[in-house]
Parts: structure tokens; C-alpha cells; sequence
């Protein structure tokens, strides 16, 4: 179902419960628009004028289309209560031990997503608007020791898998929607409110991206190929050894030529964007480039990713504006 519906890759434990849910949802939907469009025929065919010159003002006396309307009204309660409801209330009221999961803030203003990490002691530092500049858009203010540690990055959200994962959502402006298309998460940002999510990776992005992987033929002098719109899976080596594409970069046109003289016809090639952040609320007019990335990473990869960060922060406080 998730093909015929073009639903992204599925990376969270929660997913398969809200796909089923809409694969529900669309059956019924089928169910009512080829029986309520067959009844309709049927009704354009039995009460045509030619059979019924002479309007009945007595009509149709049974109550099938009664009963069929109660029939949808139950399966649409039963969707609502056995599936909606208990999905909604787990995701809202069971949230994981802070103890046990990646907690991170993500503020949204006009056109990005500031992510910030507490550091290594798990605390987050003291945030001041007075502080807020185009280098500090959260305002984190350093001479705080419980900030000292903490990362800041924009439009790069990273978090290992395997492990819950908490957001603490808020906006520095006007309303914005967080989208995590892959790991089936969307929530508003709500100017004055911080609003937690969460969510488990149960995929890295490799992973995600080798699922999206389709093979393409390569052609020569073609330069209208959706391949070009994606990235490549694994290296691609040269006769002489050199790397002709690098693994994780963009097709060109270009390419093709060196790949078809080292003998490689076809290639591996996934979408560019698997694992983006996106705004699904029109939030103004720069709202087309407020895109954001996810990376799921191995435990290692993630912190040896945060040992890095953690080596650019200055090491000097910053004073507090007065």
C-alpha cells in the first residue's frame, strides 16, 4: 500500500501503525466511491425519464441506503476509536524517560530550524532574546556554565537510532509546522508554546536512502534523465582508479560519458531529499526554502558527530548583553 499511496520510506517504530491506518483509510474511501458511484449510475438508469414519464411522488420505499449510511457510520467510528484515538493517545500521553532518550530543542523562525543540543552534561543552557544575533539565533547565552557544552546547528538535525528521540518544539515568530515525512512526525509550532514530539529511528539514513535506491540505465547525451535529480548510493570508479562519482553526490550529465567508457551502463541512484525537514505550514514568503536534513546515525556515528561539534564551541563565555 505504501507504493500505490507514493509514501515516503518508513524509518520509525511508530510508522507501520500510521500506515496501516491509512491504508484503512483509503480502502474505505474506495469502498465508498465505487459503491456510492455505482449507486448513483444505477439510480440515473432506473429512474430515467423514458421508464418513468410521470414523476412518483410515493419514491423508493426500502431503507438499504439507511442501513449502507449506518454501516460507514460504524466502520468510521470504529476507525476513529479502535485506531486513531489509541494511536494519537500513545504518541501524546507515553512519552519516554528524558533518562532514555536523545532530547533536543528545535525553534523555528522565518526561514529555518535552530536545533539545539544540551551537551555532554544533558542541561540546557540559559537562552536570552537580548543575545539573539544572525550568529546566535537562539541566544544561547555561553557565560551560563550549563551552556558552555551545548551545540547549536540550523537546518541539521541529527540523533542516533534506535533511540527515542524528544523534540522540544517552540517558534521565534509565526506559526510553522515541523514534518519529518520518514519518520512519520508533524506537529505545529505555535508562537508562545513549546510543544514535545518524539519518535524512535529504526532506520540510519543510509539505510533509508539504499531503500529508495532505483536502478537507472545510463545513456549517452541524454541530459533530461530523472537521474540527475539523485544522488548516488556507492562509489563509482574510473579504470584509472579515480572516483568518477563519490557515494552520497548529486548525478550530472557530465558523469555519464566517464562512466560509460569505464564500462558501468547502469547505476544505483536514490532521491536527494529522503531524510528532509520540512515547514508543512505557508509560513511566508520565503516559505519554499525552509528545508531541513535528518541524519540517523549508528550510536557511533552520532557521537563522534557531537565529539566534533563539541571541538568548535568557543571556549571563552560570551558576555551577557547588557
Amino acid at each position: 500500500m505504501r507504493e500505490l499511496l507514493h509514501l515516503p520510506v518508513d524509518g520509525s517504530a511508530h510508522g507501520p501503525a500510521i500506515d496501516n491506518m491509512l491504508a484503512v483509510i483509503h480502502w474505505l474511501m474506495l469502498a465508498l466511491f465505487v459503491g456510492w458511484g455505482a449507486f448513483f449510475v444505477y439510480t440515473l438508469i432506473r429512474f430515467r425519464k423514458k421508464r418513468n414519464p410521470t414523476a412518483d411522488y410515493t419514491g423508493v420505499k426500502s431503507h438499504l441506503s439507511s442501513y449502507l449510511e449506518i454501516a460507514v457510520a460504524l466502520f468510521e467510528a470504529v476507525l476513529l476509536i479502535g485506531f486513531a484515538v489509541p494511536l494519537w493517545a500513545k504518541r501524546v500521553n507515553q512519552f519516554p524517560d528524558d533518562k532514555n532518550a536523545t532530547v533536543v530543542r528545535v525553534v523555528a523562525e522565518q526561514f529555518a530550524w535552530n536545533v539545539h543540543y544540551p551537551g555532554a552534561d544533558g542541561v540546557f543552557g540559559r537562552t536570552d532574546i537580548s543575545l539573539i544575533t544572525d550568529d546566535n539565533p537562539l541566544g544561547l547565552d555561553r557565560s551560563d556554565p550549563n551552556a558552555k557544552d551545548d551545540v547549536a546547528t540550523i537546518n541539521q538535525l541529527h540523533v542516533p537510532v534506535n533511540k527515542p528521540v524528544i523534540i522540544r518544539l517552540s517558534t521565534k515568530d509565526v506559526i510553522h509546522s515541523f514534518n519529518l515525512p520518514t519518520m512519520r512526525v508533524k506537529q505545529d509550532a505555535i508562537p508562545g508554546q513549546v510543544i514535545p514530539l518524539w519518535f524512535t529511528p529504526t532506520k540510519t539514513t543510509d539505510q533509508m536512502i539504499a531503500e529508495m535506491a532505483e536502478p537507472f540505465q545510463l545513456t549517452a547525451g541524454d541530459t533530461s534523465s530523472k537521474l540527475f535529480e539523485r544522488i548516488a548510493i556507492q562509489n563509482y570508479i574510473g579504470k584509472d582508479g579515480a572516483i568518477i562519482v563519490k557515494r552520497g553526490d548529486v548525478f550530472t550529465p557530465d558523469v555519464v560519458k566517464p562512466l560509460l567508457d569505464a564500462g558501468v551502463t547502469q547505476v544505483l541512484a536514490a532521491p536527494n531529499v529522503t531524510t528532509e525537514i520540512a515547514c508543512a505550514q505557508l509560513c511566508g514568503l520565503g516559505h519554499y526554502r525552509m528545508r531541513g536534513y535528518l541524519s540517523v546515525d549508528t550510536q557511533e556515528a552520532y557521537d563522534a558527530w557531537m565529539k566534533d561539534q563539541a571541538s568548535q564551541l568557543p571556549h571563552d563565555s560570551v558576555a551577557v548583553a547588557q
